[in-house]
């Protein structure tokens, strides 16, 4: 559960529609998939719930890393589970999604990282043959990535996301190695002008405002299109990075609009802001600014 420390009212999490939250909940559930809204304890999982959408979450429930911010659980992965690619085809089916996020644990003890397991759920969504949209956001496949991104964007994915989560000055403090700001950069450049692509951080860690606006910067030269930014929340209060404060939704509007003068496509910057928060939607915001 998300720890909460007197929160302005600008974070204030409205209830939704109970019965299709229940409704996704359910497909969820008898398909045995994994959605990192329940996982990383998303603030936004009943909104999008109630929107019968959620965000997959592939390789297993553990996570190679053990960043502070994070709440998905650090520990041994278990065996890639060979069935997951047409389990999270039949809930996208259930579902009716005609837009599919897909994320995972970081899985450094893959050769691979996952990228053929990334790959082979981008395939089996496609051979459903409802001209589904698929975005992934991937880890950084450190020791494989020029191939990872390769056999990635074979199965033609529409967006390509990797986060840097912190400012560069604060990363290497809430992330872990072989975690690193200037890997995550790296892995955005190389994706340039193949793919649209995105990253996202989240503030509030104790960054000043010229620290943000310096990472909007570097975003914009490596040529991301999408950038989310949203308020980082503690999840909880032993075991993880505290919160420093709260931003303002003006100072958000501030970075969305520094963003976009800076080149960026599309910056979708506020309190409840997450990387895959109504990603179809920013998809198609970008889709209609190329036309």
């Amino acid at each position: 559960m998300i720890y909460s420390m007197e929160r302005p009212s600008w974070l204030r999490i409205r209830i939704h529609d109970q019965p299709k939250f229940n409704d996704t909940l359910r497909v969820v559930k008898e398909n045995a998939v994994r959605t990192v809204c329940e996982d990383a304890s998303c603030p936004n999982l009943n909104e999008c719930w109630a929107n019968r959408t959620a965000t997959f979450l592939i390789m297993g429930e553990f996570c190679t890393r053990n960043c502070g911010f994070c709440d998905i659980k650090n520990g041994r992965p278990q065996p890639l589970d060979q069935d997951e690619p047409e389990k999270i085809a039949q809930a996208v089916r259930d579902l009716g999604l005609k837009y599919v996020v897909l994320t995972s644990v970081t899985r450094d003890d893959l050769p691979d990282g996952g990228a053929q397991h990334f790959s082979d759920v981008i395939m089996a969504l496609h051979n459903l043959g409802l001209e589904l949209k698929v975005e992934v956001l991937t880890p950084d496949f450190q020791n494989c990535m020029d191939s990872a991104i390769s056999i990635i964007l074979e199965a033609k994915p529409v967006v390509f996301a990797h986060n840097l989560e912190i400012v560069k000055k604060f990363h290497h403090l809430v992330k872990k190695k072989p975690s690193s700001y200037e890997i995550s950069m790296n892995f955005l450049e190389k994706l340039r002008g193949m793919v649209t692509t995105k990253t996202g951080i989240m503030v509030g860690i104790g960054e000043l405002k010229s620290d943000v606006l310096e990472c909007i910067d570097e975003v914009a030269a490596v040529g991301v299109d999408i950038m989310t930014i949203g308020q980082y929340l503690s999840p909880s209060r032993e075991l993880h990075y505290p919160v420093a404060r709260f931003v303002s939704p003006d100072e958000f509007e501030e970075y969305k609009d520094y963003g976009e003068r800076r080149g960026i496509k599309l910056v979708c910057s506020g309190p409840l802001v997450r990387s895959s928060y109504r990603a179809r939607e920013s998809f198609q915001s970008v889709c209609n600014l190329l036309k």
